[in-house]
């Protein structure tokens, strides 16, 4: 790969290199998802379907996590409004808009999309915390492993908006759970993921890298182009199922989720941190406290 990018990196394993890995690669941000990254992981993805070389993909975070979501600290951004590169969310006084959320948000859905229909296999390999947009991120490869002990799950469905790729879940799990996780924010391990059919498999932390590996290259054992026509035909099925129109469905309800009551305490919440020195930190504390999980249990 004559590329280089700096918030992804891509090398090659298994067999004769038949298989390529893109590594989300801002560890010391838990491999946020922000601007830079999103659309530098769009660039390298096309790279790699162009490769015929490259038989499977596995896509993996860097350091201690996988990804802790989109990036909520971005400079000049707030939240999910970070991540919209061609089109402002606000009018000329400084007022949220709608359409301009919606568009920004359909910028990343389609990048979420690409993913999901690129003429490669795709495997999410998971350890540590797979959250809110890297749930999302996550939940559109073709298949996901992960630790045993990691976790996944969508918090920013507390106050945040929506889920926007989230809206996969009834296509792999049952009713009873998805609404479960989806009216809650939870999140759920590894194993229990397996359990309940959210991801393929679920391994000890130490085995892995090297179990997803192995994995893979058994995937690659065909050419790419035979093994995009079968990827082809299944998703056909998922899609004529209205994957598409639920998850543009969804977009749109992410961005009038941001104008919800809920929402409106979140910001007042950030602001009040903000003014108080406690930052980000002091929000998430008021969202999750009432739950009992991630930062409150977790620190």
């Amino acid at each position: 790969m004559a590329e280089t990018y700096e918030n992804v990196a891509i090398d090659r394993v298994g067999t004769d290199g038949r298989v390529a890995r893109l590594t989300l690669n801002r560890p010391e941000k838990m491999n946020a998802l922000s601007q830079e990254l999103l659309f530098e992981f769009n660039e390298a993805l096309h790279d790699l379907e162009a490769d015929y070389s490259a038989r499977v993909i596995i896509v993996r975070g860097a350091g201690r996590t996988f990804s802790a979501g989109y990036d909520l600290t971005p400079p000049g951004g707030r939240g999910a409004d970070a991540v919209v590169r061609r089109h402002k969310a606000v009018d000329e006084q400084g007022r949220r808009l709608v359409m301009g959320t919606r568009t920004g948000m359909q910028q990343i859905t389609d990048i979420h999309m690409y993913f999901w229909n690129m003429a490669k296999i795709t495997i999410a390999q998971i350890h540590g915390y797979a959250l809110a947009g890297g749930c999302e991120l996550a939940m559109m490869a073709d298949m996901v492993v992960a630790a045993e002990d990691a976790q996944l799950g969508h918090p920013g469905l507390r106050g945040l908006g929506t889920s926007r790729t989230g809206v996969i879940w009834p296509l792999v799990i049952g009713m009873r759970k998805a609404k479960e996780l989806y009216y809650t924010g939870s999140s759920i391990t590894g194993v229990e993921a397996q359990e309940i059919g959210m991801i393929n498999y679920a391994w000890p932390k130490e085995e892995l890298e090297e179990r997803t590996i192995e994995y893979a290259d058994r995937i690659a054992n065909m050419t790419a182009d035979h093994l995009a026509i079968l990827k082809l035909n299944m998703n056909r099925f998922y899609e004529n199922m209205g994957i598409y129109s639920s998850v543009r469905s969804s977009t749109d309800l992410d961005a009038m989720g941001q104008l919800t009551g809920e929402s409106y305490l979140w910001q007042d919440h950030v602001r009040e941190s903000n003014e108080k020195g406690t930052g980000l930190k002091g929000a998430l504390d008021w969202r999750d406290g009432r739950y009992r999980d991630y930062r409150t249990s977790k620190g």
